[in-house]
């Protein structure tokens, strides 16, 4: 494994890029989720003031992405976590993951919280997260239990 060290900044979404990334992301979550399990946010999802989003760049090229949905005052959502194919396995994903940890942390929260696929496709993303400390949980927010997601927390 490589790792590449990626700049990572706030993002306002207007970039035509990050609209082909997500659109990249939303097949990929519709190819492997049935339409009632996906769970990905659009950019128009995204757009909304409770959320924070970041974009992850080598170079000029764009490389992954996530965001934070703040759900109150103590508790947050890890969205739309990403890797390009082309950097998968090269530590982007971990980086965005410490740099959106960090951030909850600044602004306050106490707990974060994520939903993933439970389908092989999403075991990466399940180990990533586990190595960092989240565990199993129950669902949370507007969730349901659900046989195709994992949900998982993780207290700061």
């Amino acid at each position: 494994m490589t790792t590449s060290q990626v700049l990572i900044r706030l993002d306002d979404l207007s970039d035509p890029r990050i609209a082909l990334f997500l659109e990249e992301h939303i097949r990929d979550m519709r190819a492997v989720s049935p339409p009632e399990s996906k769970h990905a946010l659009d950019l128009e999802g995204l757009r909304q003031r409770d959320i924070r989003f970041w974009s992850a760049w080598d170079g000029g090229q764009l490389v992954g992405c996530g965001a934070l949905k703040q759900l109150d005052e103590s508790h947050g959502e890890l969205k739309s976590m990403r890797s390009a194919v082309s950097h998968r396995g090269r530590g982007v994903g971990r980086q965005m993951l410490l740099h959106i940890l960090a951030e909850a942390r600044a602004t306050g929260l106490r707990r974060l919280s994520l939903e993933t696929g439970a389908m092989p496709f999403f075991a990466p993303a399940r180990a990533l997260y586990a190595a960092h400390g989240f565990v199993p949980c129950a669902p949370f927010g507007s969730y349901r239990a659900d046989p195709n997601s994992v949900f998982m927390r993780l207290l700061l």
